[in-house]
């Protein structure tokens, strides 16, 4: 049985283009994975936490000199990080915000990416721990980037490739829509995300 973990950021609980592309992939997954269970992380009605200075000493004291205000200071880094730990299969959504992701998935990546947990060093550098692992991502744009200048600007998803890679999930799948502020396209480019979600799913029919 897998376990899908969804992670949403959007500021729109509704009217948003990304929370409904998520809902799209989560029942085309759910028909896949017929016993498989989804574990909901909304960051927008969850709000995180940023890391603190007790926060970032935690990560890096040993265990044994962690003090009763470091390990409650670690406590949600713990659950999140659990979280990712059990899950399969990871499905993000994300509209673009000022050129890269919203703050508050970036707080979220801030309790996760921790050494010793999802990412370790040896001699040769740093290697994820979260292995076996795959992530959908879901971005939202409303501006065409893609081939165009404005392509030089997309912080969004080359920052979530390498974030995702230096914690190990190496399997990951994008499924971009850009043009939300144009009402000439955005009806046809929602249908062909969707229908490149479908194509995906129908492959492991």
């Amino acid at each position: 049985m897998k376990t899908l973990l969804r992670i949403d950021c959007s500021s729109r609980l509704t009217g948003s283009h990304s929370r409904a592309l998520a809902d799209y992939f989560e029942e085309n997954w759910k028909a896949v994975n017929t016993n498989g269970s989804v574990v909901y992380r909304d960051l927008t009605k969850n709000q995180l936490p940023h890391i603190q200075n007790s926060t970032i000493e935690g990560f890096y004291m040993p265990i044994e000199h962690l003090s009763p205000a470091h390990k409650e200071a670690l406590t949600l880094s713990d659950e999140l990080i659990a979280e990712l730990i059990q899950a399969d299969e990871i499905l993000i959504s994300s509209p673009l915000y000022n050129l890269n992701i919203p703050s508050n998935l970036k707080a979220y990546l801030d309790q996760t990416v921790r050494v010793g947990h999802t990412f370790s060093i040896n001699e040769n550098g740093y290697y994820g721990l979260l292995k076996d692992k795959t992530a959908y991502i879901i971005t939202v744009k409303g501006g065409i980037y893609k081939g165009t200048f404005m392509e030089q600007y997309d912080f969004q998803v080359p920052y979530l490739k390498a974030i995702l890679n230096h914690i190990g999930i190496e399997d990951q799948e994008f499924f971009s829509l850009e043009g939300t502020s144009d009402s000439n396209i955005i009806e046809q480019n929602k249908d062909l995300l969707q229908n490149a979600i479908h194509q995906h799913f129908k492959k492991m029919t």
